[in-house]
């Protein structure tokens, strides 16, 4: 299974110290090292998906449980004319975070903050994250990458201008984290809080005109 190039520097640290620990003190840590960097391969996996093709469809842009669906909890993104999705990823979820509709990206915004629990309410608006618009013939769709208390980096390799696909990958959080989906008021929500999103395969909402 392919691993997110953003794991190769922990699993290789591990497996350093894993090697180190076994010569140098015992075998014993040797073992238990070689157990965390089998931890992190499992946790920066990053496995091929069948990319859902249906007309106007926004598809969920990381695995995890859907923690918002409807009116917008972010004081910017007012309930007249937009929804949101928020959705958690657990430190057992696929970190790597892919394009939730394609088109052309129109701003990528970093913004510092702070390392509150993923799950708060207030966490879209106070921690620290990456927001990426994307222009979907004419449709503007935001995805939010987001801190939490045990994920505290984040990488994203999108840039303005970049023409990107649905399903693309274009980034990935380390540890635990949050991504919130803006989409037009007029789209029609397929998910509701509670459910499990697949990263590429759900759809999470469907846009007016079919676009």
């Amino acid at each position: 299974m392919r691993i997110d190039p953003a794991g190769w520097p922990f699993v290789g640290g591990a497996i350093a110290l894993a090697v180190a620990g076994g010569f140098l003190v015992s075998s014993a840590l040797g073992v238990a090292l070689l157990v965390v960097a089998g931890v992190l391969l499992f946790f920066f996996r990053d496995p091929d998906r069948v990319v859902t093709q249906a007309p106007g469809a926004v598809l969920a842009p990381a695995d995890g449980r859907v923690l918002v669906a409807g009116r917008p909890a972010v004081a910017e993104f007012p309930a007249d004319r937009w929804q949101q999705i928020s959705i958690f990823l657990s430190p057992l979820d696929v970190h790597v975070n892919r394009m939730p509709v394609g088109g052309r990206v129109a701003k990528v915004r970093y913004h510092p903050g702070r390392f509150l629990p993923a799950y708060r309410a207030d966490a879209g608006d106070l921690n620290e994250y990456t927001e990426v618009w994307i222009d979907h013939g004419g449709q503007p769709i935001v995805v939010r990458q987001i801190v939490g208390v045990l994920a505290r980096r984040i990488v994203c390799r999108t840039t303005e201008g970049a023409d990107v696909t649905a399903g693309e990958r274009f980034g990935v959080m380390k540890f635990g984290s949050r991504m919130d989906v803006f989409v037009p008021a007029s789209a029609r929500l397929t998910v509701k809080v509670g459910d499990h999103v697949v990263a590429a395969v759900t759809v999470i909402a469907t846009l007016t005109g079919g676009s």
